[in-house]
Order: C-alpha cells, then structure tokens, then sequence
C-alpha cells in the first residue's frame, strides 16, 4: 500500500512500520488487542450525551452545543472525520451564535478510545480554532493519551480502507 492519505506527515521510518503492518494483514488485529473496548454511543442522541459530558467534565465555560451528530457523508465530502462550525445570526439586537459538531458516522463502528479521541478533537475547537501547539496542549489536557490515540486511529482507518478495497 503506497497511498498512506492518513498517514501523511509522519516519518518515514514509521511509515515503513506501518506498511510491513498492513502487507502482513496485522494492523486490524493489532488496533482490536489494543483497543478492545467498544462504545455504546450508536445514535445522534447518545453521542450529543456523551459530546455534553466531556464538555461539562473539561470545558465548563465553553459555548454551548446546539447540535451533536454523526454524519454519514462526511469523509466523502469535507475529506474529515469530524467537523465544528459556528453560525452567527442577527436576531434583533442581538448577534446569536449556533455551535454545531459532527463526527463520521464510521465512528459508531470504532472503539471508544477513538470516538473519545475524535470528540476532545472537535470540543477543543469551541476555544482553539487553529491546529497550533495550544490546541494541542487543550486535547492532551483532555485526553493524556491523545497524540497515541490519532496515530492509531490513523493506523485503524488505513487498515480499515484497505480491507474494504481488498474485498472489491
């Protein structure tokens, strides 16, 4: 496998670790032995629960949610996992802004740590905009684990892609 579209950035010399990986077919079974642990979060009800308890667990002050979802055209079309947008109206006098964060539905079928990942990603939005180092510093500050937890989702999803492509 060439084509390591989530993997870009990463040094060679792990590229390569992950490509003997998945030449050898044991990529999936590493990511389940790691992460054995599925979520109970399957529909837009629960995940909008469960964005609202790590954001009152860590971003308490933090602008509210009007909308949590999972979303089944989102990486074919924002070529995203999950997304965070913020709309602002004029209501009167008043400017009314509405957050709204949606994840992949392909996370209803990844292990909880993953979904935890893509979620502390997406709340980490509402105070850093930018992908910088106080960013970051806000996920790991969430989730100690996070930069481990990107690195095997990426791995979870380039195993996961190519299975798919393997069985057309």
């Amino acid at each position: 496998m060439s084509d390591l579209r989530y993997l870009h950035g990463y040094p060679e010399s792990v590229l390569a670790s992950v490509r003997a990986l998945l030449d050898r077919g044991e990529a999936t079974r590493y990511i389940e032995r790691r992460y054995p642990e599925p979520h109970e979060v399957r529909s837009d009800g629960a995940l909008y629960d469960y964005v609202q308890t790590l954001k009152a667990r860590h971003l308490r002050t933090a602008p509210p949610l009007s909308k949590v979802g999972f979303d089944e055209r989102l990486q074919q079309v924002h070529q995203a996992l999950g997304t965070h947008t913020a709309v602002s109206r004029v209501q009167g006098r008043q400017l009314k802004a509405k957050r709204e964060i949606r994840i992949a539905r392909l996370f209803v079928e990844a292990p909880a740590a993953f979904l935890r990942m893509i979620v502390v990603h997406e709340l980490a939005h509402l105070r850093e905009r930018e992908h910088d180092k106080a960013f970051y510093a806000l996920c790991c500050h969430m989730e100690p684990d996070y930069h481990q937890l990107e690195f095997d989702t990426r791995l979870w999803l380039s195993a996961r892609e190519l299975e798919r492509a393997s069985a057309r």
